[in-house]
């Protein structure tokens, strides 16, 4: 099964478009657990098993794993290894090289990791991407336009008249079909992201940037104009409680989310 049938899937068995984001940091573990690379994972177990029966997929930053090496590499794999078969995994690593070493990149996120699928920075053109839409049966998320402040640097910028989003999602569309290719639209930009809509009414978009970074869902949601699409939320569901009823808390504030989500 391809990974874009298998989000098809998990959305309808889970009446859900909510991705929770693992981006676990031991400063901000609940109590209850020491304050260790180890328990990260015992963290995630727990927020995942709360979380299952709610969500469409999980998104895991690497970087927030990478940055203890080993020991966080082996926490990332441990993760992973813990989500259901059936939900949709996303690797937010957001990469992107020369073609031999996105052939590496899409190696280790694919076969090594197992994820369905992977955020890339298409900043180097098409054969940087290319070796990760190799893998048919996974999904790649391109940046478009992203939730961060920054994005007003590059992203904006104006050729032709146009931002310089608009032609990286123009251009990178005729690499692959809407089954494998998708684009991050932060959703701190509304008023883009409908714009955005009106070039790719039917690829997935990956929504980061609800609860901790102040996107609005009411304003996502009609932008979106029931699209197809995934969106994000991390440390409003994950550290919605620092006690010890940290899981049950983090189901309720999922369920809350997707319920509000679903109102597209």
């Amino acid at each position: 099964m391809s990974a874009y049938r298998k989000f098809l899937e998990i959305r309808e068995k889970n009446n859900s478009i909510l991705c929770v984001g693992l981006d676990t940091s031991i400063d901000k573990l609940p109590a209850l657990f020491s304050p260790t690379v180890d328990s990260m994972l015992a963290f995630n177990k727990e927020i995942i098993d709360a979380t299952k029966g709610i969500v469409c997929a999980y998104k895991i930053n690497f970087a927030f794993y990478e940055q203890y090496g080993i020991k966080g590499m082996e926490v990332l794999k441990g993760t992973i290894s813990h989500i259901p078969a059936d939900i949709f995994v996303i690797a937010d690593a957001k990469r992107g090289d020369i073609g031999n070493t996105s052939k590496a990149y899409a190696k280790s996120v694919f076969e090594y990791f197992g994820a369905d699928s992977i955020t890339a920075n298409p900043y180097m053109g098409r054969d940087s991407v290319e070796p990760f839409l190799d893998y048919a049966d996974k999904f790649v998320f391109l940046l478009a336009l992203t939730s961060n402040p920054g994005s007003n640097d590059f992203q904006r910028l104006e050729d032709g008249g146009k931002p310089i989003y608009h032609h990286v999602i123009s251009k990178s569309s005729e690499w692959a079909g809407t089954e494998q290719l998708g684009y991050v639209c932060g959703a701190t930009h509304p008023a883009e992201l409908a714009d955005i809509r009106k070039i790719i009414p039917n690829h997935l978009l990956l929504i980061p940037g609800i609860g901790a970074q102040g996107g609005d869902v009411e304003a996502v949601l009609d932008a979106n104009s029931a699209g197809p699409a995934i969106i994000n939320s991390s440390r409003a569901i994950i550290y919605a409680s620092g006690g010890t009823d940290f899981a049950e808390k983090a189901m309720q504030a999922a369920e809350e989310s997707r319920a509000k989500f679903n109102r597209q």
